[in-house]
């Protein structure tokens, strides 16, 4: 349930992020492996199961300052059966305050906390990869949110992660593993899309730095996973990571969107909304302005907010998730090695979409990590005992 073997050889490593649990400090993400990992691993009858770690930068500056706590947490992950290839570090801290929006993008690539911050995190990785694997990958945010974004912030950012870049490479030799850093373009965001990426990262080197494809990001913006993979690969921009995700579709031409729709405002997360017109993509920053008039209801809505990814029904972008799966892996070469499931948003979920409580966490996970590796089956991979 964890590793895949994809026809050329490679193994493609499958988990889902631990930013769908709360914890801020390390005896908080101790509980919850132990509350919710573990059972999910259980259910699912497997020896291990992948998780991405969330772990707020206080907790990753602890951790490298005191051993004896990576040592916990890397018992406490082979105790459960639980490995980590890769991390998430894109929320800085609070990610479940009960308001979040914008504040998750900072600090931005243009401050020195944020590459303190990724750096603290590649070093745990190094100390926490399995034995057999060499490899880790961490994603972050794309630079930063849009607004107030110059080409000077630009450069400065570029300059931190080349910065980065020189970092990794001394983790590398100093201790064999190879941890890369994986930008995730996001609506609303200096970077966008998979273009402004490659744009973006353009000279910058790839052997450290790449590419986080988070599929509900992509299908907001009206990508296209085919057309974005090749343009990818046409510019030796990696794909470090993706994120199996979906997000929510209003695709009834006109029809009462309020009604399909005010269930999914809340005030934690920003919940960007885009429509594909004929004038080309319109967007704004968050639902309830899309559902005040600020979007024309002629056409397809969809909505960053992150659903579970077995859920269709026509109400999610399921088949972009489907159709980028296939253009990583129904090749011959698979064009990633990990695959994170990544369903942050359910503690802010209507009760009515996936229950409430830990047993309905728990179920959700297991059906998402079910529907997931099966996709992965149904492109050829095999699971490797």
């Amino acid at each position: 349930m964890t590793r895949f073997r994809h026809r050329d050889g490679s193994l493609v490593h499958v988990a889902y992020c631990t930013n769908v649990h709360p914890a801020e400090d390390l005896a908080g993400v101790l509980a919850q492996l132990e509350r919710f990992a573990a059972p999910v691993r259980r259910s699912l009858e497997c020896d291990r199961l992948g998780v991405g770690l969330w772990l707020a930068a206080p907790v990753a500056r602890l951790l490298r300052r005191e051993p004896d706590g990576v040592a916990r947490l890397r018992d406490t992950l082979d105790r459960l059966g639980l490995e980590v290839v890769g991390l998430n570090g894109f929320p800085y801290r609070a990610f479940h305050a009960p308001v979040v929006k914008r504040a998750v993008y900072r600090p931005d690539w243009t401050t020195p906390e944020r590459s303190s911050y990724t750096l603290d995190l590649a070093w745990l990785l190094a100390q926490l990869l399995p034995d057999d694997v060499l490899t880790g990958a961490i994603s972050t945010l794309p630079f930063a949110w849009r607004e107030g974004w110059t080409a000077a912030h630009t450069a400065a950012a570029r300059a931190a992660l080349a910065g980065v870049a020189v970092q990794l490479e001394r983790l590398h030799n100093e201790t064999g593993r190879r941890v890369r850093l994986a930008l995730e373009p996001e609506p609303g965001c200096a970077i966008e899309t998979v273009g402004e990426a490659t744009a973006a990262l353009a000279g910058l080197d790839p052997a450290w730095i790449g590419i986080c494809l988070d599929a509900c990001h992509m299908a907001v913006q009206f990508e296209q996973p085919a057309g974005a993979v090749r343009s990818l690969q046409a510019a030796g921009l990696p794909v470090v990571k993706v994120h199996a995700s979906a997000a929510l579709r209003a695709a009834r031409a006109g029809g009462n969107r309020s009604e399909e729709l005010d269930p999914f405002v809340e005030p934690r997360f920003l919940h960007q909304t885009r429509t594909l017109s004929p004038a080309g993509l319109l967007g704004v920053d968050d639902l309830d302005e899309a559902l005040a008039g600020g979007l024309p209801r002629e056409h397809e809505w969809r909505v960053h907010f992150h659903v579970p990814v077995h859920l269709d029904g026509g109400r999610t972008t399921q088949p972009q998730l489907c159709e980028l799966l296939a253009a990583l892996f129904a090749g011959p070469s698979a064009l990633t090695e990990q695959v994170e499931l990544e369903t942050y948003t359910r503690a802010v979920f209507p009760s009515s979409l996936c229950g409430s409580g830990d047993a309905a966490l728990i179920d959700g996970l297991v059906s998402e990590l079910r529907w997931l590796t099966g996709e992965l089956r149904d492109l050829g991979l095999e699971e490797v005992a």
